[in-house]
């Protein structure tokens, strides 16, 4: 579970940096593949989606192929090393490209490693996320079909192609690919984050809280599923209970943009005029398009009654 968490956290700081929020992350694999082929989506990638992504070393199915045969293993032909080398090199600029945020180079060079390894799922979901990252959303979820073909039982292309789906609006099939990563992990926080935000994209907002609170007990340490949390219960008149877990977040998370101007607007609306006005100026301080309601209501994918409260803090600003 510790590196399953460090990943998100690495995700979350993706994430605000490349300004990408679906609704929330949506991620990748549980702790037993963090360091196996998959990259992930749902928390990186485009502007739409806050997946978002973990990153996590590739692995190839054919032993051979490891980076180490070549430096470990005398025997090895030369033009087989030379493969090796190559493939390795490419696998390290698609990642360095990657945390770059550099999403064409990366996709680019997944193409080339498809050129030598085309059976390789983990390349095709990772070249999915590439794709994602620039809103290719249709041609992505035939990447994550061919690695599903190739890789049926791992869980991690039907995840990411859950967030492609977000992307496009088609909520139900993306609750079917989340219900099919959890059960074949029943406690993947990932799948149920995102599962999350697709219910909450049909309105289901009774049945998002659910999957919202199992990812954030399932990962403590996962805050945005908490700030999910926190935003449907607010959408559902549970307002005490949303500001009370806005203001945990704050408080373990002091530079926590999105629960700072969530708190903001929920205190003003409540009428603590003083306390909201100092939060927001920390929370515009970290992340200026808090101030932009379109981007907060179409991006970020707050709940409707979340950028009401919003709307009415702004409008006395």
């Amino acid at each position: 579970m510790k590196q399953r968490i460090l990943a998100l956290l690495f995700t979350l700081t993706l994430i605000l940096w490349l300004g990408v929020f679906p609704c929330q992350p949506s991620l990748a694999a549980s702790d037993d593949r963090m360091d196996s082929d998959w990259v992930m989506s749902d928390w990186m990638m485009s502007d739409w989606m806050m997946s978002q992504p973990v990153f996590s070393e590739l692995a190839f199915s054919d032993p051979t192929l490891a980076p180490s045969s070549a430096s470990r293993s005398s025997g090895v032909e030369p033009d087989l090393a030379s493969e090796v080398t190559s493939i390795e090199t490419l696998r390290l600029q698609a990642f360095d490209a990657t945390n770059r945020g550099d999403f064409a180079a990366a996709e680019t060079y997944w193409t080339q490693l498809l050129d030598q390894l085309p059976n390789e799922a983990a390349i095709w979901s990772n070249r999915g996320n590439a794709r994602v990252s620039q809103n290719k959303l249709e041609a992505a979820l035939q990447d994550y079909g061919r690695a599903i073909e190739l890789a049926p039982d791992a869980p991690d292309p039907y995840l990411n192609r859950g967030a492609a789906l977000e992307g496009l609006g088609r909520w139900r099939d993306a609750i079917t690919d989340y219900d099919h990563v959890l059960a074949l992990d029943p406690n993947d926080p990932a799948a149920y984050n995102n599962r999350g935000n697709a219910e909450a994209g049909l309105g289901e907002w009774e049945q998002a809280i659910e999957d919202y609170r199992t990812a954030a007990d399932l990962a403590p340490d996962f805050a945005f599923a908490r700030a999910n949390y926190a935003l449907a219960l607010y959408q559902v008149g549970q307002t005490d209970e949303a500001i009370r877990n806005m203001k945990n977040l704050v408080r373990r998370y002091p530079q926590f943009a999105d629960m700072r101007a969530a708190l903001s607007a929920a205190l003003w609306v409540k009428g603590n005029r003083g306390e909201a006005e100092s939060n927001w100026v920390a929370a515009v301080g970290l992340d200026r398009r808090y101030k932009d309601l379109g981007w907060v209501r179409n991006t970020r994918r707050w709940s409707p009654a979340m950028v009401d409260a919003l709307e009415r803090f702004l409008k006395i600003q």
